[in-house]
């Protein structure tokens, strides 16, 4: 299991009229933990596309169980659990400034060739770069 946490501080914009984080930015959330934990990799997106590959999100499910307000700097935790294979889970958690759990969700990506538009396997690059979290 491949465990990584980052930080996100919530912005006048990200939030509604009652001052919470509208719900739809938890999905952006969930984005910079992913791009943060492959950046961590020595990876991106950018990376991933430059070789061919794109990874679209077929499924988030997202559950509120406390608001994050304006300013708030909220601690995103990625846990990839299951080594990936023509899919990848993600599932988070996501805490306030005074740790208690506000949010937990997943999303599930597949990996696409870009140039036949079809699932594939992960590159082997990648693999090789998780294989010592699934040993």
């Amino acid at each position: 299991m491949f465990i990584f946490e980052t930080k996100v501080r919530v912005r006048y914009a990200e939030t509604d009229q009652m001052g919470y984080v509208y719900y739809g930015n938890y999905a952006a959330y969930y984005e910079v933990g992913r791009a943060e934990m492959l950046r961590s990799l020595g990876l991106s997106y950018k990376s991933f596309e430059a070789g061919g590959i794109m990874m679209p999100v077929m499924e988030l499910h997202s559950k509120f169980l406390k608001p994050a307000r304006y300013d708030e700097e909220i601690t995103v935790k990625v846990y990839l659990k299951k080594k990936p294979s023509i899919k990848i889970q993600f599932e988070y958690e996501l805490f306030n400034s005074d740790g208690d759990l506000i949010n937990t969700g997943d999303t599930k990506l597949v990996f696409i060739d870009m140039k036949r538009n079809k699932p594939c396997m992960p590159p082997d690059y990648f693999m090789d770069r998780l294989q010592r979290y699934f040993d």
